[in-house]
């Protein structure tokens, strides 16, 4: 007998669009490295213009996140999507990638954080409420544990700050 069990991020695609049809994900050098040793190439990602503008306005409550990821001339790397909008990594059961392997802003969704910590949970994209009816929040339908979202986080801001050449050039 065949397992039941259906992603949430499936179930995200019945009702709209999902975050790796919409979002812009900001990569790393770090993220190349890991997703490069993995899958070769480099046609996966591009410079862009952020296509929100206020993605390139400072946010007070992170004025850290533009510095590190608009470079000088209005762009940001990020993945590549194809024509209809996904993904280049999306398949038909969600992310191709592993976990592991995943971009740090993949693997830190629905969260939201700052260089500081770990905020709350999206509300734009994710339906939390049509996808976890019990009453439980996203991050606990996908097991999330608050340490490893955290530890995703610190690794993220600090492969950017060392992108940046702050923090002493420690790369991660």
């Amino acid at each position: 007998m065949g397992s039941t069990f259906e992603h949430p991020c499936a179930r995200c695609a019945r009702v709209q669009r999902t975050c790796c049809q919409r979002a812009e994900i900001v990569l790393t050098r770090g993220d190349l490295s890991r997703i490069g040793t993995a899958i070769g190439g480099d046609d996966w990602f591009t410079f862009g213009a952020p296509s929100d503008p206020g993605c390139g306005v400072p946010d007070p409550d992170d004025p850290d996140w533009v510095r590190l990821t608009v470079r000088p001339d209005g762009t940001r790397r990020v993945l590549r999507r194809r024509a209809g909008g996904d993904c280049t990594f999306l398949g038909a059961h969600g992310c191709v990638l592993g976990e592991e392997t995943r971009p740090l802003v993949c693997r830190l969704y629905p969260l939201t954080y700052d260089a500081r910590a770990l905020r709350g949970v999206e509300p734009e994209y994710c339906p939390t409420a049509l996808l976890a009816p019990r009453g439980e929040s996203m991050v606990d339908v996908l097991g999330m544990s608050r340490a490893r979202a955290e530890r995703w986080r610190a690794q993220l801001y600090a492969e950017l700050r060392a992108e940046a050449g702050e923090d002493g050039g420690q790369a991660p």
